[in-house]
C-alpha cells in the first residue's frame, strides 16, 4: 500500500533513509523524488488521523508547518513536506544565536494559541495533567527513590495538590504539549511546527513554559524575559500577572512530570542518558515552587518529599 502511495504522488523511484522512529510512527526521508518530502508510517490510523486533522488547522490559521502532499488512510501513511533537517535545536548547538530564533518561536506559538482550537482535541486538563505526572512521578520515581511504591493516600493526595493548584487555570486553547526547539524548524515562512499530533486543549502557558522552560537546555534568564515580552506584547488580550501565575503552576506540573519521566526512561527503556537532565528539571521546579500559585504543590512536597530528595534516585 505504501508503494502505491508512493507511485500515485511521483516518488516511486524515490530512495528511503530511514529517521529515528519510536512506538506510533516512523519517518523516512525520500531522495530523488519531485520535491522534498518524508514518508510517515504509523500502525495507529488514530494516529494519522489526529496528524491530519491538526496538519489541516495549522495551515487554514497560517502557521508553518509540513504540508501534507498525499494520505492512504489504510496503510496509514502519509507522505508529507520535508522542511529539511535543521531543527531549532540543532541551530542553536552549531552556535546559531539563540535570541531571533526564540523570538521567531514566540511569534509562531502567539499565532496558534491566539487562533481557534480545531473541533476534536482531547483535554489536557487539571485531571489529565495531574493522571500524567503521576504516571512517572509516584509509579516510577516515588519507588526507585523510597523502595517502594507510593499508597493510596498518598496518591489521592497528590492528586487534589495538582488538581487544586491547577483547575484554577483552565484553558481551552490549543496547546502542543511539546513546543520546545526539536519539535521546531525556521524556516523563510517562519518557525515552522512539527510533531503536533498530541495537541489538546489547555492553557497556553502550557507551551511557553516547555520553549522558555526546556527540560534539555539552559535558557538564560534575560532570553527568558525577552521571550516572554514578546509574546504577551504579540497577545495583548492577556493580563500579564495571569498568565505568568499560570506559567508557574504549568512549570510545575511539567517539570516534576519530566524529572521523574527520565527516571523511567532509564529503568523501563535502557535510555540512562536521560538522567543527564534530572538536575536542570528539579532546578527548574524548585523554581516554580517559589509562586504563591504553585502553593498546594510545594505543601504536598514539604510534607512527603524532603528538599535533600529533590532529585534523581541514586
Amino acid at each position: 500500500m505504501v508503494t502505491t502511495l508512493l507511485a500515485r504522488a511521483g516518488f516511486a523511484a524515490a530512495r528511503p533513509e530511514p529517521l529515528p522512529a519510536d512506538a506510533s510512527k516512523r519517518y523516512a526521508r525520500l531522495h530523488g523524488g519531485p520535491r522534498p518530502a518524508l514518508l510517515m508510517q504509523t500502525p495507529d490510523p488514530a494516529y494519522l488521523d489526529a496528524f491530519l486533522r491538526v496538519a489541516a488547522h495549522l495551515d487554514a490559521i497560517g502557521v508553518p508547518a509540513p504540508a501534507v502532499l498525499a494520505v492512504d488512510p489504510a496503510a496509514p501513511a502519509a507522505l508529507v513536506e520535508d522542511l529539511g533537517p535543521a531543527s531549532m535545536a540543532e541551530a542553536l548547538d552549531a552556535g546559531g544565536d539563540p535570541l531571533p530564533l526564540y523570538l521567531g518561536a514566540a511569534e509562531t506559538l502567539a499565532r496558534l494559541a491566539a487562533a481557534p482550537a480545531p473541533a476534536g482535541l482531547p483535554l489536557w486538563d487539571a485531571g489529565r495533567m495531574s493522571a500524567a505526572a503521576a504516571a512517572t512521578f509516584l509509579d516510577w520515581w516515588w519507588p526507585a527513590m523510597f523502595g517502594a511504591p507510593p499508597d493510596d493516600a498518598l496518591r489521592a493526595g497528590f492528586d487534589a495538590a495538582l488538581r487544586a493548584m491547577l483547575a484554577p487555570f483552565a484553558g481551552q486553547g490549543f496547546v502542543h504539549r511539546d513546543y520546545f526547539p526539536a519539535n521546531l524548524i525556521p524556516t523563510p515562512r517562519g518557525v515552522a511546527v512539527i510533531d503536533f499530533q498530541d495537541a489538546a486543549l489547555g492553557h497556553p502557558a502550557y507551551d511557553l513554559v516547555s520553549l522558555v522552560e526546556d527540560a534539555r537546555r539552559d535558557v538564560a534568564p534575560a532570553l527568558r524575559q525577552a521571550v516572554l515580552a514578546r509574546y504577551l506584547a504579540l497577545r495583548p488580550e492577556l493580563k500579564e500577572a495571569e498568565f505568568v501565575a499560570a506559567m508557574a503552576v504549568c512549570a510545575a506540573q511539567r517539570h516534576l512530570r519530566v524529572a521523574a519521566l527520565w527516571v523511567r526512561l532509564a529503568r523501563r527503556d535502557g535510555k540512562p542518558h536521560y538522567l543527564a537532565h534530572g538536575p536542570r528539571c528539579w532546578a527548574l521546579l524548585a523554581r516554580a515552587l517559589e509562586h504563591p500559585a504553585a502553593a498546594p504543590l510545594r505543601a504536598f512536597l514539604d510534607a512527603h518529599v524532603p528538599p535533600e530528595r529533590r532529585r534523581n534516585p541514586a
